[in-house]
């Protein structure tokens, strides 16, 4: 059986690389390629990589071209996938029920209304009843990520998540629901710097994302608490079992690359792990659990040998995730990395990944395993 897919803002980096992965995916059908200012143009002229669908001309992203698909993926900009899905929801007993939506932006990420309206503006009325699109995220009380992907499996309007929050989250939360990490609300702030290429910022032309000022410099952004990431990394660590006061210090930085991001992430230590007479075992032993390899594992997130650390080109082009913990014993603090490519397990990827468990396939089906070198 195979499954015919549309997706909206197909002329962006996210679209382009879900429509990349779609291509090679032996159950998937691409059919409508949908975007708004270059509707008319053919798919080549914005994405000449993917040579198979350089023909595809770009239709409008409305009902009439999304509608009757049994697939679609939205790529769109923070505040216009609730509109779309509202009217395809509307159209469907018309037009042919869409039976399974995936949106890679933020419109359907936060349970909290009052999250989104400090993050982003007047509240989308649309962000209920979507399921949360990271298969690995832990529950509290439990060693593997069950929960999350019973849930996707029975999914058929997933949220991915956004690329910064899989990073920390991947980073730090085996440590949450182990309960080694102080998340207390009189705790030390967790603290996460990141370094994000440029992809992440989209195709907007601005004047800071041009070559001239981007290459040989490191820019810091969203700095100060005002990241729209910071409330679904803190809601992601609330599931894990970190309580409601948890705070999160949280600055990203660009740097000269054009894919990746390599999340570094402070946190103190629990008194359990501060007491332990070596703990350094006890702390890893937790990230082994979560993603370890032994039982099977976390196929797509990858625990490194011990004092080997995360680096972004060995996990480009690839949905993979790689993570490395450790104790950095005169501050007393808990040192966990992450390193993935954004655009592969921190957008099209995961979004397929969510789509295989959604559709009863084995859940890496159309996903690179592989990175590139150099």
């Amino acid at each position: 059986m195979t499954w015919t897919a549309a997706v909206a803002g197909a002329t962006g980096y996210a679209g382009g690389e879900v429509l990349r992965l779609l291509a090679q995916h032996p159950r998937i059908e691409i059919g409508a390629v949908t975007a708004n200012s270059s509707a008319g143009t053919p798919l080549g002229d914005h994405h000449p990589h993917l040579v198979g669908l350089a023909n595809k001309v770009v239709a409008p992203t409305d009902v009439k071209h999304l509608a009757g698909h049994d697939i679609v993926v939205l790529a769109l900009p923070h505040g216009a996938s609730g509109a779309i899905t509202a009217a395809l929801e509307k159209a469907a007993p018309a037009q042919g029920a869409t039976s399974l939506l995936i949106d890679c932006g933020a419109d359907h990420r936060l349970t909290d209304s009052a999250s989104w309206t400090a993050f982003y503006g007047e509240h989308s009325p649309y962000a209920e009843a979507w399921t949360y699109g990271m298969p690995e995220l832990l529950h509290a009380g439990e060693g593997a990520a069950a929960a999350q992907r019973a849930e996707l499996a029975a999914a058929a309007r997933i949220a991915v998540p956004g690329c910064n929050v899989t990073a920390v989250t991947l980073a730090l939360q085996p440590g949450v629901a182990a309960g080694l990490i102080d998340t207390g609300p009189q705790a030390p702030p967790i603290t996460a710097v990141l370094a994000v290429g440029y992809s992440g910022a989209g195709k907007s032309l601005k004047p800071h994302l041009s070559a001239a000022e981007a290459l040989g410099s490191a820019q810091p952004y969203a700095v100060g608490g005002t990241h729209r990431h910071i409330p679904e990394i803190i809601q992601n660590l609330r599931v894990a079992g970190a309580p409601g006061g948890i705070r999160l210090s949280f600055t990203p930085v660009l740097v000269p690359m054009s894919r990746g991001i390599l999340a570094t992430v402070t946190a103190p230590m629990a008194p359990a792990l501060r007491r332990a007479p070596d703990p350094g075992p006890l702390l890893r032993n937790a990230w082994q659990t979560a993603y370890g390899r032994a039982g099977g594992g976390e196929p797509l997130v990858h625990l490194l040998p011990e004092g080997t650390w995360p680096t972004t080109g060995a996990v480009a082009g690839s949905g993979l995730a790689t993570v490395q913990v450790a104790i950095d014993r005169t501050a007393g603090a808990v040192i966990a990395m992450c390193a993935i490519d954004n655009l592969g397990k921190g957008t099209a990827s995961a979004a397929l990944q969510c789509l295989n468990l959604a559709r009863g396939l084995p859940e890496t089906t159309g996903i690179l395993t592989q990175g590139v070198a150099p």
